[in-house]
């Protein structure tokens, strides 16, 4: 069994991590630059260990991580998600080490962090498919012909991409030509490499995800999906699990589509497999997440199952412990992504000092966040600051603790996404579980709400009401 974890990350999600640690009874090693040194997750683990003054390059070297593993004793590193998660030179150099990477093989990663090989894998696999290019297109003349052949619009899409970067959408030859040179650069920069491919853009549809789990020996299952719809420039903003738009047929079909796709390129560990479902009830493979996901919370609340501790397992040599038939999932859970954004300006990054802090509570509420009163968020980092979720036996119970949770939370000093959901709770199409990935863009009436004010400016309101009362 694993004995000593390096945390390779930073924020809510090692902080998550550290908490599966303990109660493991494993000793948890964090790592920070100088800019997260006063972080929650460096006070939380068991050692903690700087890595540079610089902001990113510390958490961006596989080598620097994997030494430091080495030197601290650790016999395992978890990637976390982000950074060098889908990363498969660190899982290598973990291997050449003799380090366990917590999570698939270097291989894996590789082929399925391609979008061409993991397109090509699923097709082999007899997984459904978006129409599309049938490897990387070389030109902006190959990028037309596909593009004409298979019929606008189209996404451009970087092949080694993810995280909703490297795609733009083109309706027509112009757009592909101011677009190309574009994602071209993206991809180059985001990635380090400058190939792209083409699918046709399927309009308007819903983003469904499934949570899988697979270990050494091609056992694999499904924890249900999950509805990732609502989304800002392929940006995910809320998820729910199940999706409350689809029916159990529909739910059926999409899990064992998972299980088949993880076990055609033997998966192992957590990962997820996303689909586009279109309006006439079409799944379409999308892509599969070689790492912990952002909103693997909701699936852990509406099955049980610890995810990270099942990870942690895996990694050991542990074969899955329950079979499909013995995982099950009970009500609705609802994970909102709190982001240091005011929506009012259009998303406008908002980092700064926070200068009040308390989480929600009650029943059904689960928050995850690195952050505490006083606590300065660096500008250097993705602008989610905490996670939200809560569960409920129904889909309306559902809408109406999400709105009380984030009616509870106190985070003040910076603008944030909070009255933005709320809002969002209200808007019928959404209670009604009626949306779809253009449903952000769609509503921008969502953002025409009232700010509210910072607990110290009511009170010298109140303050100054009493005074001028006493004078009279």
């Amino acid at each position: 069994m694993i004995e000593k974890i390096l945390i390779a990350n930073r924020g809510e999600i090692a902080v998550r991590i550290i908490r599966a640690c303990k109660e493991m009874g494993i000793t948890s090693v964090a790592i920070y630059s100088e800019a997260d040194r006063h972080s929650l997750h460096v006070k939380k683990a068991d050692e903690s260990y700087f890595i540079g003054s610089d902001p990113l390059s510390g958490y961006l070297s596989p080598y620097r991580i994997v030494n430091l593993a080495v030197a601290s004793r650790c016999d395992a590193i978890h990637p976390g998600y982000g950074f060098l998660s889908e990363n498969p030179e660190l899982a290598e150099v973990c291997e050449r080490r003799n380090i366990k990477f917590i999570g698939p093989d270097s291989k894996i990663i590789k082929r399925m962090g391609d979008k061409i090989q993991a397109r090509q894998a699923m097709i082999d696999a007899d997984v459904p498919v978006i129409p599309g290019s049938e490897g990387n297109v070389l030109s902006i003349e190959d990028a037309k012909n596909v593009a004409n052949n298979i019929g606008y619009p189209i996404m451009l899409k970087a092949t080694n991409g993810g995280g909703g970067r490297g795609i733009r959408r083109c309706d027509n030859n112009d757009e592909l030509n101011s677009n190309y040179d574009r994602v071209i650069s993206e991809a180059t920069k985001a990635f380090g490499k400058p190939e792209v491919f083409i699918e046709k853009c399927v309009l308007t549809p819903k983003h469904i995800e499934v949570q899988i789990l697979a270990d050494k020996n091609n056992n694999a299952v499904h924890l249900f999906e999950r509805d990732c719809s609502v989304q800002r420039r392929n940006q995910k903003l809320i998820e729910i699990a199940p999706s409350p738009q689809l029916n159990e047929e529909q739910r059926s079909y999409i899990g064992k589509l998972a299980v088949k796709a993880a076990k055609a390129v033997n998966y192992e560990n957590a990962g997820t497999v996303e689909f586009l479902l279109d309006s006439e009830d079409n799944f379409y493979f999308m892509e599969m997440n070689t790492r912990l996901q952002v909103e693997h919370t909701i699936t852990e609340t509406i099955t049980g199952i610890d995810i990270v501790q099942e990870q942690i397992r895996i990694a050991s040599g542990n074969s899955l412990s329950f079979k499909q038939s013995e995982i099950s999932y009970r009500g609705f859970a609802i994970e909102f992504r709190i982001n240091a954004e005011d929506p009012k300006q259009d998303f406008l990054p908002s980092f700064g000092k926070i200068t009040r802090y308390y989480a929600p509570g009650g029943p059904g509420v689960r928050t995850d966040a690195s952050i505490y009163t006083g606590y300065i968020i660096p500008p250097y980092y993705d602008s989610m600051c905490a996670k939200l979720t809560i569960w409920a036996m129904s889909w309306s119970d559902a809408i109406h603790r999400g709105r009380r949770a984030l009616g509870d939370i106190g985070l003040f000093g910076i603008k944030t996404t909070i009255p933005y959901y709320l809002e969002i709770l209200k808007n019928q199409s959404f209670i009604d579980a009626d949306f779809n990935t253009s449903f952000v863009d769609t509503h921008p009436e969502l953002t025409d709400y009232e700010d509210e004010l910072p607990p110290e400016v009511i009170a010298a309101a109140i303050g100054a009401a009493i005074a001028a009362h006493e004078g009279i």
